[in-house]
């Protein structure tokens, strides 16, 4: 990432539960809304799980309450360590993904990332101000999966 109009996100955790019972949490694309605080609904077209080249489509929140359709295709499934997704993130395109490693006690360490090649207008964007509120979201949505995984029985 020498461009530096990329730049890269990343936010780590432990979470209490195996790396399978995290992974298919996220796979389950219909409980996105539960931890992603800018989708509100989401779905896999045609059905099924994330497979490689699969579209992920979502209703995503925007400001006052309005919505807007918004597709990403999965780019990586190996389970359950990695999965990564790949689209647009205003008029520029990223990729995300979600790494887990599991820890001799049982646990996972998990890893969100998120690659942003910036595109058009968002070129003139403050770049600082705009990594980090991308940081923020990410930390948020790390502790939505940790507490939805760890209270699942």
């Amino acid at each position: 990432m020498s461009d530096p109009t990329t730049f890269r996100c990343a936010s780590r955790l432990e979470i209490d539960r195996g790396a399978p019972e995290v992974f298919d949490y996220l796979c389950d694309v219909g409980r996105w809304p539960e931890w992603a605080p800018t989708v509100e609904r989401g779905w896999i077209a045609g059905g099924g799980p994330p497979v490689p080249g699969a579209r992920v489509e979502q209703r995503a929140k925007l400001i006052l309450g309005r919505t807007r359709h918004r597709v990403q295709r999965v780019t990586v499934v190996e389970a359950p360590h990695r999965l990564a997704f790949a689209g647009p993130l205003g008029t520029s395109t990223a990729r995300w993904g979600m790494e887990l490693t599991p820890t001799e006690a049982g646990r996972s360490e998990a890893e969100m990332w998120i690659e942003v090649d910036l595109r058009n207008i968002m070129r003139l964007l403050p770049r600082r101000p705009f990594r980090q509120r991308i940081q923020r979201v990410m930390d948020v949505e790390m502790v939505a999966i940790k507490a939805a995984v760890e209270e699942r029985t």
